[in-house]
């Protein structure tokens, strides 16, 4: 990876100093997301500087990162998440202001979508914005309307979603995924701002097969947050249906969220102690470890952009069984490169579950699937689509 950055490095004419703001993250997830974009926009930039929660393990010590405060208390109450964010825009506010010569692009990243005066300080500075949208305020704000949430969390969601709106409005560029992320998150209507900058490049010398499928047991397993928008507490309903197909599959879940509570309530509710095995979030160093015992990954969710964990089973040779959602049908054709379940209620998931696990062509589809991986998600691939976006929005005028 270091010589081809030293080559884009000698290639490049002319190069740009990029702020990436993220949100006041402190997971693994949103650390690993953040190391992704650093080292995509590094080979084509002469300064990188990052406000965020989280300091990446191993960032490269040429790139400033800054951290924001999050505070702490009265988590559910609105006016406290109201007034949390305003106190975190104030701070990336200042610290752009203190940094106004040193930067010409924004990215504003995970999290920092809903973050209008931020992007509105950008604007006012006359700095380049681009808004990457990996997951969708607005569809989330969708979603919520069919499930019963808090008064509070509906607020919540609205405002979230209203606020990335005018901060898609404020953009000289929104960065998405793939394709199939412009219509699924409501994008249609920016069009002209919008650019494939493709999903995250995947190590496929850590993530790679180390044992194969027909030596793995009947492993279902899921590794993600536990939060609503994923669809969890649904697979967990599924499982009862699927033991009473298959009695020697067995189950694991990685991770943490706000549903861990009602995940284990459940799981002792329905007697799957003994077939569930539930561990908090796993270091991104160990994921290849858990994806190479599985012979099935599921992810039931409501809402995504191209989930990084799908990729890395993918190259790991786990077949993947997900809803068709965000970018996800870029990635998985139904029975070519993996599954595809109509949608996440337990009965579907474990119709599909069991589906997937009896396919004759099983082998074939992880082979397709990897090479898939290696073909259109490697380093090389990702740093030149984002350079083609980054002289587009160059040329761009604001």
């Amino acid at each position: 990876m270091e010589n081809y950055s030293l080559a884009m490095d000698n290639q490049s004419g002319s190069q740009f100093s990029v702020l990436i703001v993220t949100g006041p993250f402190n997971d693994i997830a949103g650390e690993q997301n953040l190391s992704y974009l650093i080292e995509t926009f590094r080979p084509l930039s002469s300064k990188i500087i990052a406000i965020a929660g989280r300091i990446p393990k191993g960032s490269n010590k040429k790139v400033k990162i800054i951290r924001l405060k999050s505070y702490k208390g009265g988590k559910s109450s609105l006016m406290f998440q109201i007034l949390n964010h305003l106190l975190v825009e104030t701070q990336i506010c200042i610290n752009m202001l203190r940094m106004s010569k040193d930067f010409d692009i924004v990215a504003f990243q995970i999290g920092a979508r809903t973050y209008l005066l931020s992007t509105l300080l950008s604007k006012l500075l006359k700095k380049k914005v681009i808004a990457f949208s990996f997951t969708s305020s607005y569809r989330l704000a969708q979603i919520g309307k069919g499930q019963k949430l808090s008064t509070a969390r509906r607020v919540a969601l609205s405002l979230a979603s209203i606020l990335e709106r005018g901060v898609f409005l404020l953009a000289d560029q929104i960065a998405v995924e793939s394709e199939s992320v412009i219509g699924f998150s409501g994008l249609k209507c920016y069009k002209n701002k919008i650019s494939v900058y493709g999903a995250q490049y995947i190590d496929m010398e850590l993530f790679g097969v180390r044992k194969e499928l027909n030596e793995r047991k009947n492993l279902i397993g899921y590794i993600g947050r536990f939060s609503r928008e994923k669809g969890v507490i649904n697979f967990v309903r599924a499982i009862p249906m699927i033991i009473k197909e298959k009695q020697d599959t067995e189950f694991f879940m990685g991770g943490g969220g706000e549903l861990l509570d009602k995940i284990l309530k459940e799981i002792k509710l329905k007697g799957l102690q003994d077939k569930v095995k539930l561990i908090d979030a796993i270091p991104h160093e160990k994921v290849p470890g858990y994806l190479n015992e599985m012979k099935l990954l599921i992810l039931p969710s409501y809402t995504e952009g191209i989930p990084g964990i799908v990729q890395e089973a993918m190259a790991c040779g786990t077949p993947v069984l997900a809803t068709p959602v965000g970018g996800i049908p870029d990635l998985i054709k139904d029975g070519e490169t993996g599954f595809i379940m109509e949608n996440n209620s337990p009965e579907c998931i474990a119709k599909n579950v069991i589906r997937a696990l009896e396919h004759p062509n099983l082998e074939q589809i992880v082979k397709n699937a990897r090479k898939l991986i290696e073909d259109e998600y490697s380093y090389e691939v990702m740093v030149r689509k984002c350079k083609i976006a980054l002289d587009k929005l160059m040329e761009r005028k604001s």
